[in-house]
């Protein structure tokens, strides 16, 4: 039974690594797994999580391990494309974009966690790179289409 790249999507969204085995990439999901376990054991980010969702933001920032956790949103958003991409996702040149995009607001949200409020409250270390991240993709799928439509207008 084939599976669809958004669906190794989803389960790359849901361990980094798990794409990677259902496209029958073993010894890169593997890895994948492994720096995404090291990454969050290294970070306390299950920790942070949960302080994140209790509205604890001051304790999930001291918890948070920055110089790990700075791996994160890479890591991240690199196996969820190389996922999509070994699917067969990424039939177009630039598909790669969104998820570039995503990684770098990502990381951006990330370093600017632990000082930057919207609406006077602090986001924290999960929620704002969250946000970025988003914001990421947005600005990706952007660049794309806007590239699609100068090739389109030159005739290439």
């Amino acid at each position: 039974m084939k599976q669809s790249p958004l669906e190794k999507i989803f389960w790359s969204i849901a361990l980094p690594g798990f794409g990677q085995l259902l496209n029958g990439k073993i010894v890169k999901g593997l890895i994948f797994i492994t720096a995404e376990f090291m990454i969050n054991v290294k970070s306390n980010l299950n920790q942070v999580i949960i302080y994140s969702f209790r509205g604890e933001m001051q304790t999930a920032i001291a918890e948070t391990n920055y110089l790990w956790l700075m791996f994160y949103p890479c890591v991240y958003m690199f196996a969820i494309w190389d996922a999509y991409r070994d699917a067969g996702g990424a039939r177009s040149p630039y598909s790669f974009l969104p998820f570039v995009f995503s990684a770098y607001f990502g990381t951006i949200g990330l370093i600017y966690s632990s000082t930057l409020r919207i609406f006077g409250a602090l986001i924290g270390p999960v929620f704002l790179p969250i946000i970025f991240l988003c914001i990421g993709t947005f600005v990706g799928l952007a660049i794309v289409s806007i590239i699609k439509q100068m090739r389109k207008v030159a005739g290439t």
